[in-house]
């Protein structure tokens, strides 16, 4: 696919964000921040009894890249397990994303992967997966 596809996509993610809004009641509830540009993310899930993300809820600001984000990743955690969940990367939101980003941009990309995986696993756990 070319650029422009994954242009077009991340303005539709930004203009009309899926699964925008928080879960009351959830499972999970995390928020993070990047305090590089101010951009915020508050991330809520339900999860079902075998461990499989039925819902996805999420409310944040911040640039067109970091909200798209959050929308595109959140179509993607719906039905997925929370141990798959827990193996996502830095790639798989780059891959969403489709095109190349300063490395100022990746950190606005990710936000809504730290959020997921600094609530799932641990701080830690996000700074080894941000350095790679």
């Amino acid at each position: 696919m070319d650029e422009t596809f994954y242009r077009e996509n991340i303005l539709d993610h930004a203009r009309h964000m899926r699964n925008k809004g928080l879960l009351s009641p959830c499972d999970f509830d995390h928020e993070e921040h990047n305090p590089l540009c101010g951009d915020h993310l508050h991330l809520t899930m339900r999860i079902d009894d075998n461990g499989i993300i039925r819902e996805v809820g999420w409310d944040g600001s911040g640039c067109a890249i970091s909200q798209a984000s959050a929308s595109m990743l959140g179509e993607e955690l719906i039905g997925m397990s929370l141990e798959q969940a827990r193996k996502l990367d830095k790639q798989f939101v780059l891959d969403l994303i489709g095109i190349p980003l300063t490395i100022n941009r990746v950190k606005c990309a990710t936000l809504s992967l730290k959020t997921l995986l600094v609530g799932l696993v641990s701080s830690e756990h996000w700074e080894n997966i941000e350095d790679e």
